[in-house]
Formats: structure tokens, C-alpha cells, sequence
């Protein structure tokens, strides 16, 4: 007997259900593979991009001065690229052009503190996000010229020894020794600029007595300068500078060691009868009076000392092994006391 309508419905649902239920299977099935493919191959595209066009260059130029110029947006990403700064010029013309610089970027010297990506540069370079933190630089008192040289050289980048040499001797003495704070890319120029107002900032109030002492100014600077070298303790330093005007006013020898420190490099026990004989124009125990130049950068407190020496009778001193210093008027007395304190 043939199934009835009722049976024939039921048998076909049923295998439409069948039917729906493995197509869905199938679709299913297609969409996770689907899904992961896009996942992997979105993955993939990520990293290459990543890699190639995002990340920082391995030779990234940490803690140093990168200069961009003026210039088209195409030159400074040939620029940075050539810097290893970026890899991808592309990529970061796209990024400047996304931060609203369609046409350039801010030139100056930029310092980055640790590697980062194109994003990170494009944001840095659109905005002027120059990254320069004034550096804090101490001169020591007493501190010479070429001294200075090495301490610059060695934080500046952009400090040119060899030019700020020339120009720096000249003012020997007149570059005040302080806490600077520079820029990174501070030259040679501006710390000479800066050092010597300081220096002018400093004696200003100096200035009438100096005019009124009967000594130039550079006089007192090398006075000082030479004074700096000689004690640490102000009262010193003055009672010192009031011997060695004395000798002075009587047309005597200085015959200090710390001038050949200067001018050959050698201290006071280093010292040859050759040296003491040279015809060298810093030799203070052959030729009278104040050497040609300061010696180093004295402090405020030496220079004040060289203005205002304690008037005394005193022709000669020394400092024993724990630093007091003994003054004599006589030259026997003078050998007495080294006797005594120093042999």
C-alpha cells in the first residue's frame, strides 16, 4: 500500500531537515577555516609590515643628535632613513602627512633616549618634539682652559675642541668656573659666550675697586688665578696675596711652582733645576713679576683675595704636610720653617 500524503510530507521535512543540518555543518566548517586563514595570513601581513616598514633600524641612533633639515618632506625621510633613524621613507611621509604636515616637518637637532618606531618618529618630527634636555656641567675653580676642552668635548656633541681652544686661551682666567646647564647641541661658541658673562655678571660689583687698586684687571684675574692654586682657605689666600704684592712692589721673583703646572704640566715635586732655569715666560723664578696670563679660572672668593690681600710684612710662605701654611718676613727664617714643618 502506497504511504499517504501525510507520510510522504513527514519523510520529506525530514530529510530537508537532514539536509539543512549538514549544509550548516559544511558552512560552518568553511567559515573556521576561513577565519583562520584571515587570521594567519592578517598575522603575517602585520609582522612583515611591522618588521620592514614600522620598527626601529637595528643601528638606531640612541643618546645622539639627529639633525633634520629644512627641506621637502621627501629629503628629510632620505635624511632620517640615511641616519638609521627610520627604515621606511614611505612609511613615514604617510605618518607626517597623517599628523597635518603635509609639506615638511620641524628642522632641528632631535635626541632620542631609546629606539622608537616610525609612528612614534613621524609624531616627534611633525610636532617639534625635539627631545633636548639641558645638560648639567660642573668647571671646577682653578680649572685651565684646555681642561675645559676635555670636559666639554666629552658631553657636547656638537663642541668643537679645536675651535674653541683658540678663542677660549685668549680669555684665560676670564671664563668663570660654575654649574652650567647646555642644551646637547650646545657649540663651542655659545659656552664661551655663556662663560664669559658669567664672568662679566660676577666682578661687575668688582669692577670701581679694581679700577681704583692701581692694578689692571687682568693683573688681578693672574693674581688670583695664581692664588687659587696655592690655598683653599680664604684667609690664606688673602694673607698669600698680600706676600706676593710685597714682592712684587719690591721688584722680586714671585718663585711660584704652580705656574710651571700650567705651562709644562709638572708640580712642585716634579720640578728640574732645568725648568727653574728656563727662559720660559711663565718661569716666575726667573723673570719679575706676574706671568703673562692667568693661570686658570679663578673663583670670586681668589679674585676678591687678589683685590683685598691682608696688608702684611711677610715675604715668604709654605704650607707644611696638613696643609697650614707659615709665613715669614726673611729668607733665613723662611728656611727654618721648612726645615721644621717640611724636612
Amino acid at each position: 500500500m502506497p504511504p499517504s500524503p501525510r507520510t510522504l510530507l513527514e519523510r520529506f521535512f525530514a530529510a530537508t531537515d537532514t539536509l539543512q543540518l549538514h549544509l550548516s555543518d559544511r558552512w560552518r566548517e568553511h567559515t573556521n577555516r576561513r577565519t583562520i586563514a584571515i587570521i594567519i595570513g592578517g598575522g603575517l601581513l602585520f609582522t612583515v609590515g611591522y618588521v620592514f616598514f614600522i620598527q626601529p633600524p637595528e643601528n638606531f641612533p640612541v643618546d645622539r643628535l639627529v639633525s633634520v633639515p629644512e627641506g621637502t618632506l621627501s629629503e628629510v625621510a632620505e635624511e632620517l632613513k640615511a641616519e638609521g633613524v627610520i627604515q621606511s621613507p614611505l612609511a613615514f611621509k604617510a605618518l607626517v602627512v597623517f599628523f597635518g604636515h603635509e609639506r615638511s616637518a620641524r628642522a632641528g637637532d632631535y635626541l632620542f633616549k631609546e629606539p622608537k618606531d616610525v609612528i612614534r618618529i613621524a609624531r616627534a618630527i611633525a610636532n617639534g618634539m625635539f627631545g633636548l634636555e639641558p645638560i648639567r656641567i660642573r668647571v671646577s675653580e682653578g680649572a685651565t682652559t684646555r681642561e675645559m676642552a676635555i670636559i666639554f668635548r666629552s658631553r657636547l656633541e656638537r663642541f668643537n675642541e679645536s675651535n674653541f681652544l683658540p678663542q677660549a686661551q685668549a680669555l684665560e682666567g676670564h671664563l668663570f668656573p660654575d654649574t652650567y646647564f647646555f642644551l646637547p647641541n650646545a657649540t663651542e661658541d655659545t659656552v664661551i659666550q655663556t662663560m664669559r658673562q658669567n664672568f662679566d655678571t660676577r666682578i661687575a660689583g668688582l669692577i670701581p675697586d679694581i679700577e681704583k687698586s692701581g692694578h689692571s684687571l687682568n693683573d688681578i684675574i693672574t693674581m688670583a688665578s695664581i692664588i687659587e692654586r696655592e690655598a683653599r682657605i680664604s684667609a690664606d689666600r688673602k694673607m698669600i696675596s698680600g706676600v706676593l704684592w710685597n714682592r712684587i712692589e719690591r721688584n722680586m721673583a714671585l718663585q711660584v711652582d704652580a705656574v710651571f703646572l700650567y705651562s709644562i704640566g709638572k708640580n712642585t715635586f716634579q720640578l728640574t733645576l732645568a725648568d727653574l732655569a728656563s727662559d720660559s715666560p711663565y718661569n716666575t723664578y726667573k723673570n719679575k713679576g706676574l706671568p703673562p696670563t692667568p693661570i686658570g679660572s679663578p673663583s670670586l672668593d681668589s679674585i676678591e683675595a687678589a683685590l683685598y690681600p691682608t696688608k702684611n710684612q711677610y715675604l715668604f710662605y709654605l704650607a707644611d704636610n696638613r696643609g697650614v701654611t707659615h709665613f715669614s718676613k726673611t729668607y733665613a727664617e723662611h728656611l727654618r720653617k721648612k726645615r721644621l714643618y717640611l724636612d
